[in-house]
């Protein structure tokens, strides 16, 4: 065997040297043409064995993170050596890689380093694939014949191996971007995905098994922070697709926690050396740790574990990376989407329930003590809960008040003042019984207001109707603070009691007006709110004032249910399905006897 002295010049070849030179460059320019790695190995072979006879042939890499030579390629090797890997200082093989010089052997029996992988073999060359001056393979011919390789061939095979190893590298860098293109196309195909999830178990374990298009693993858990603890919660971890358990991290303990406190990725190829490592599950030997961020706050970690010493690498963690982005925001739009689920769960139930209070507060029909008085009424709140109301009281004998309200603005705020305001209207009605000289509809819309203006809610105001039936005198006395005209029907003439007023909250010490008329049977008296008269078809016209006159006109002969039926309907047909833009209220009361 023999080593070439390291600065010694090649040796002279003989008569056939241009030839030679022309084959070796067109060899070369072959190999530089082809950037597949798979296919530039295949080709190998048959490139060198115009150059150099052998039997069998193999490529090398050297692995140097883990210290391994493994065999790439194989032409004439047993199918055993298939995936071959041994150190990358052993044997012949390891020596060539150290020392970076071509070494050939013409009887393998002398070596003793010599590890014998395909049998009979007797000769050997072995030359190193050199970039950058540093060894990333080896080429090895070997012949069944002793003494088979000479220094010319050593010289032949050292020229072609420049232009192997330079295109390897080409190939590797090829494949390495080509890899790199298909995994960020793939991590963009992963967001989509992941992004369409809101449920977060199901998103949880969705990412588990996306994982695995990315980076191998042998276990991979997903643990997120519980920020009232400051624990890291294992909420799905897989090994080798089955699920496990795993405890809980306070943070700053162990690989996860570290991660999750300093917010950066741990990777650690050896974790026997690592005195974070906190031991879970057995045989494990490197572990990679990636914290999910939303700017600068972490909301769990991705944890991958390996049997295997230094498993994962950096570019590993770059991906992994960039999937916990992902991962975090699509994680967090789950969870507001699971908040705002609940949340929504339970205002649909206070809503609802909202509703049903509403309903129970606003009467249907009249008090049975009254007599001689024929009363309907339709309430239909534009939104789930109405700023409208209305109430038929008797605060004394033969007396009865009806008191149709508008709280401006609509939903749960416009409910909830106008249950205060028709409480007070039920508050100043009945202290008639005891002042009955402050008990007026002008008054008690004063007194109201000064309550109502006293709260200070300057955004709310409300409109307010408020007659008196006094069925023993038959008279109605009427004051109105910005509720539409009331119609009335009497004698067969249909008009409106024109009788304006400022609304109740909006100014200090206004005072109201009324106004009287006498009772007679078959008289008609119809209370609404602005969202009958104002209601809209989809080209924006309002129902109007003289529509609902026309209404009861053409019912005026009518029972007060078939009347407020009547407007109703009329409404929703000039509607024509257009969602209602107010509340509206319709209270039709007749005089009977």
């Amino acid at each position: 065997m023999s080593l070439p002295p390291s600065h010694s010049p090649p040796p002279t070849l003989s008569g056939n040297e241009r030839d030679i030179l022309l084959t070796l460059f067109d060899l070369g320019r072959k190999v530089a043409s082809v950037i597949e790695l798979d296919e530039l190995l295949h080709r190998i072979p048959s490139l060198v064995h115009r150059l150099v006879p052998f039997d069998a042939f193999g490529v090398y890499f050297v692995n140097q993170k883990r210290g391994l030579l493994k065999l790439a390629y194989s032409v004439g090797y047993p199918d055993s050596a298939s995936g071959f890997e041994m150190s990358a200082t052993a044997g012949v093989l390891g020596r060539v890689i150290a020392a970076q010089q071509p070494l050939v052997s013409g009887d393998v029996a002398t070596e003793p380093a010599y590890v014998s992988i395909v049998p009979d073999m007797q000769s050997t060359l072995v030359v190193p694939l050199l970039h950058k001056s540093q060894s990333i393979g080896a080429l090895n011919v070997l012949s069944r014949d002793r003494d088979r390789y000479s220094e010319r061939d050593v010289a032949i095979l050292r020229q072609f191996a420049a232009h192997v190893a330079t295109a390897l590298v080409n190939a590797q860098l090829f494949a390495q971007q080509r890899s790199d293109a298909e995994a960020f196309e793939t991590l963009a195909e992963i967001g989509r995905e992941m992004g369409q999830l809101l449920d977060l178990d199901a998103l949880l374990e969705r990412i588990a098994q996306l994982a695995t298009r990315v980076v191998d693993y042998r276990t991979f858990g997903i643990l997120l922070l519980n920020e009232a603890t400051s624990e890291l919660e294992i909420q799905t971890a897989v090994q080798y697709g089955s699920k496990v358990e795993l405890p809980r991290v306070r943070m700053g303990e162990g690989l996860v926690g570290y991660a999750a406190l300093h917010r950066e990725a741990v990777l650690a190829p050896d974790v026997s050396k690592d005195p974070r490592y906190i031991k879970v599950v057995d045989d494990v030997r490197s572990e990679l740790v990636v914290p999910m961020l939303i700017k600068d706050r972490c909301i769990g970690v991705f944890d991958l574990e390996s049997p295997e010493l230094d498993a994962f690498s950096k570019r590993d963690v770059e991906i992994l990376t960039l999937l916990a982005s992902q991962a975090a925001v699509a994680i967090e739009n789950a969870r507001l989407y699971e908040e705002l689920s609940a949340n929504e769960a339970r205002l649909e139930r206070e809503l609802r329930f909202a509703q049903r209070v509403q309903a129970a507060l606003l009467p249907t029909q009249l008090p049975k003590k009254v007599r001689g008085v024929d009363l309907a009424v339709s309430f239909a709140p534009a939104r789930e809960l109405g700023g409208d109301f209305h109430d038929f009281l008797i605060p004394d004998s033969n007396a009865l008040i009806v008191a149709v309200g508008d709280v401006s603005g609509k939903g749960v705020p416009a409910a909830l003042y106008s249950v205060f305001a028709g409480e007070l209207v039920r508050g100043r009605t009945f202290r008639r019984r005891y002042l009955p000289e402050r008990s007026s509809p002008a008054n008690v819309l004063m007194s109201i207001n000064t309550i109502l203006h006293e709260r200070q809610l300057e955004e709310y105001f409300c409109a307010l109707c408020y007659a008196l039936f006094d069925l023993k005198r038959r008279t109605v006395t009427l004051a109105n603070s910005g509720v539409p005209y009331p119609v009335r029907v009497s004698g067969g003439v249909c008009s409106q009691i024109e009788l304006p007023g400022v609304p109740l909250g909006s100014f200090f010490g206004v005072s109201y007006d009324e106004v009287s008329f006498p009772l007679t049977v078959g008289d008609i008296y119809v209370f609404y709110s602005d969202g009958v008269t104002e209601a809209v078809d989809a080209a924006g016209d309002e129902f109007s004032v003289q529509r609902l006159m026309d209404v009861v006109s053409s019912a005026a002969d009518q029972p007060a249910s078939e009347i407020v039926a009547r407007i109703t309907a009329a409404v929703d047909s000039h509607r024509g399905g257009t969602a209602p833009n107010d509340d509206s209220t319709v209270v039709v009361l007749r005089i009977t006897s």
